[in-house]
C-alpha cells in the first residue's frame, strides 16, 4: 500500500453578517439570500462566532457542550421563544482560540454556562440549516475599534484550521429611530460610505467608520453591532476585497450589509 496521503483543510473564508432579530425568519427574501450564501460557502471544521449580544472582558470562550440557547430578546410572539439550533459544542476550537489570544498577549477567560444567543443561531439556521457544524461563540472585551482589530488579527491562523470566522453584527443599528417606511438619509449615507471603505479594501477607514462616516451618530448611538465588523476585518488582513453577499434595507433604516472575504 503508499503512503497515506496528507489530509489539508481548505482556508476558509471570513464573514460580517448583519443578523437581523428573531422576525428575520418570516421575512422571505432575507433568508433566501442568507440560505443561497451558505450553499455557496466551503463546510467549515467548526464556526468561531463574534456576535453582537455578547460582551464580557476579557474575551471569553462560550460553553463547549451544546447548552439551550439564549432568547436574549423581549415581549415577541411567543413562536419565536420555541427556535432551535442544536449545534454540537466546539471544545478543541475552544482550546485553539485560548492559545491563539494567548500568544497574542489578550488574556481570556471561560464562560461554560453561555449558550448561544440570536445573534448567532438566526443567522445560522439558514447559512447552516443542519446544525452540524461545531460553534463557538467568543465576547466581544470592548466596544474599541483598534483593540478588536488586533483581536481578530490574533485568530486569523485558525482559518487555516477549517475554522469560519463571523463577525455578526448589523450594518446600521437604531432601535428608536430605525423603524419607518424608507431608509432614513443617516442610515443610507452612513451604509454607502461602509460600502465604499470595504470595496476600497481601507481598513483604516473602517477602523474609523465611527469619526469619519456620516450618519455615524445616528446609524450606531452604541457601536455593540459595528463591533464585529471590526473583528473579522482585522481577522481578513491582507485578503482581497470583500465581496457583498447581501444588501439593501429592512424595516426602514436596518442596513443589510453582509460581506465575505476570500
Amino acid at each position: 500500500m503508499g503512503p497515506i496521503p496528507e489530509v489539508t483543510m481548505s482556508r476558509q473564508p471570513v464573514i460580517f453578517l448583519s443578523h437581523g432579530a428573531p422576525p428575520l425568519i418570516d421575512d422571505p427574501v432575507w433568508t433566501a439570500e442568507l440560505s443561497a450564501w451558505g450553499r455557496s460557502l466551503p463546510r467549515p471544521e467548526a464556526i468561531l462566532m463574534i456576535s453582537a449580544h455578547w460582551e464580557a472582558a476579557p474575551a471569553a470562550v462560550s460553553a463547549t457542550r451544546t447548552l439551550p440557547l439564549v432568547y436574549d430578546f423581549y415581549n415577541f410572539p411567543a413562536r419565536y421563544y420555541t427556535m432551535q439550533y442544536p449545534a454540537p459544542g466546539a471544545p478543541t476550537l475552544a482550546a485553539k482560540t485560548r492559545a491563539r489570544l494567548t500568544a497574542a498577549g489578550l488574556p481570556t477567560t471561560d464562560d461554560p454556562s453561555r449558550g448561544l444567543d440570536h445573534g448567532t443561531y438566526v443567522p445560522l439556521m439558514y447559512l447552516f440549516p443542519k446544525a452540524d457544524v461545531p460553534v463557538l461563540q467568543l465576547s466581544l472585551p470592548t466596544l474599541s475599534a483598534a483593540p478588536l482589530y488586533k483581536l481578530g488579527q490574533a485568530l486569523a491562523p485558525l482559518r487555516d484550521e477549517g475554522v469560519l470566522i463571523i463577525g455578526s453584527g448589523f450594518m446600521t443599528h437604531n432601535l428608536r429611530l430605525g423603524f419607518g417606511a424608507a431608509p432614513p438619509s443617516w442610515a443610507v449615507e452612513f451604509d454607502r460610505y461602509a460600502a465604499e471603505a470595504l470595496a476600497q479594501g481601507d481598513d483604516d477607514k473602517v477602523i474609523d467608520l465611527m469619526t469619519k462616516a456620516p450618519g455615524a451618530a445616528l446609524a450606531h448611538p452604541r457601536v455593540e453591532h459595528l463591533a464585529p465588523l471590526w473583528v473579522a476585518a482585522g481577522a481578513a488582513q491582507g485578503e482581497a476585497p470583500p465581496k457583498t453577499a447581501v444588501e439593501g434595507f429592512w424595516m426602514g433604516g436596518f442596513s443589510k450589509r453582509s460581506v465575505q472575504w476570500g
